[in-house]
């Protein structure tokens, strides 16, 4: 008899914690505001992120800022780790080795790829996964076309398809679509082509996947109700008692909401604007495929430690690294944001 309840309790404090964790498949989003290094990297505008520059970036405060996202990320995660990573604005490979490899991240067996785009501020994108859960097929950029009313060259987009615990596909496209600085129409046209391409890359895989099932995420610098998402994605936000078009792509960042009114990932001016977004084709909201979303599936995350009273326009704000060139040793002026998918 005593051998079966020791069975038994092996069983549950064992299996039980393995198959929980085989159920959910959580993605984090996060733009990590300007994770430069301290060197020159040839050919970029990188020089008001090196030593002797007005900002005074050194490498006490670029460990300290790996330090901070290693928490954000292992705090992101829960109880097991996130099993994918989107990252944008990261420098090079670099910086996402040193995080993945020299902090305490790396007790978590995190790989890797990052993008090398033509952006004149040398800004990457980057993806993190665990291998034993998405096990990596295919990893390529894809550079948009340049637009010369916009007058500079943005990140490219990186596309990661890895095989699923089931066997199946999962297609991953991030990136960082075109600054809003200056609000300049110019830069509004650029990100409804750039997002256009970006949905075109989408559908050409759709002759090679028996159930393509498509997840976009990001900085796209707009909000889910802006061209970019309603004209160059043709994505609009998932109704519970809609029937999912497996074609169709969704948008389950729109109108987050966290606590200590928290309405956005990122504060101008007193406002909070929702410009990153995870978006998923029909398939992940259906039961053709092994992976499910939700409309709900999708939150921001905002634990108090990110951020700080916000003592003009009320509330709270973000605790980021810089405010212009001055440092405030925070973390980023972004938040992150949880999908939250599960297997059926």
């Amino acid at each position: 008899m005593s051998r079966r309840i020791f069975l038994l309790l092996y069983f549950v404090v064992a299996v039980c914690p393995a198959m929980s964790q085989a159920e959910r498949f959580r993605v984090v989003c996060y733009n990590v505001e300007n994770l430069y290094d301290t060197c020159h990297d040839d050919g970029f505008d990188d020089y008001e992120f090196l030593p002797h520059a007005e900002r005074g970036w050194n490498t006490t405060r670029y460990w300290a800022k790996l330090g901070r996202i290693c928490r954000v990320l292992a705090a992101a995660g829960g109880d097991a780790p996130a099993d994918v990573v989107g990252l944008c604005e990261v420098e090079n490979d670099t910086v996402v080795r040193d995080l993945c490899e020299r902090t305490r991240l790396c007790r978590l067996g995190y790989r890797y790829v990052v993008t090398k785009s033509a952006d004149s501020r040398g800004l990457d994108v980057a993806l993190l996964f665990q291998p034993a859960r998405f096990r990596l097929l295919k990893a390529e950029t894809f550079r948009p076309p340049f637009d010369e009313a916009y007058g500079r060259p943005t990140r490219d987009v990186l596309h990661a398809a890895g095989r699923l615990l089931t066997g199946d596909t999962l297609d991953i496209f991030l990136c960082h679509l075109p600054s809003r600085r200056g609000g300049t129409k110019a830069a509004a046209r650029y990100r409804e082509r750039v997002a256009a391409f970006i949905r075109r890359k989408a559908d050409s895989l759709c002759s090679v996947r028996c159930h393509p099932a498509f997840l976009l995420m990001g900085d796209f610098n707009d909000e889910s109700s802006d061209r970019s998402i309603t004209r160059g994605l043709a994505a609009r936000p998932f109704d519970n008692g809609q029937v999912p078009d497996p074609m169709s792509l969704y948008v389950l960042s729109h109108r987050l909401r966290a606590s200590d009114g928290i309405g956005g990932t990122y504060k101008y001016q007193g406002r909070w604007n929702q410009l990153d977004q995870m978006i998923v084709s029909g398939n992940l909201m259906s039961s053709a495929f092994s992976l499910h979303a939700t409309s709900g599936s999708c939150r921001i995350f905002a634990p108090s430690f990110l951020t700080e009273p916000d003592a003009v326009h009320g509330g709270v704000k973000l605790r980021r690294t810089f405010l212009g060139p001055i440092y405030k040793g925070g973390y980023s002026d972004h938040l992150p944001l949880i999908l939250d998918l599960f297997y059926r």
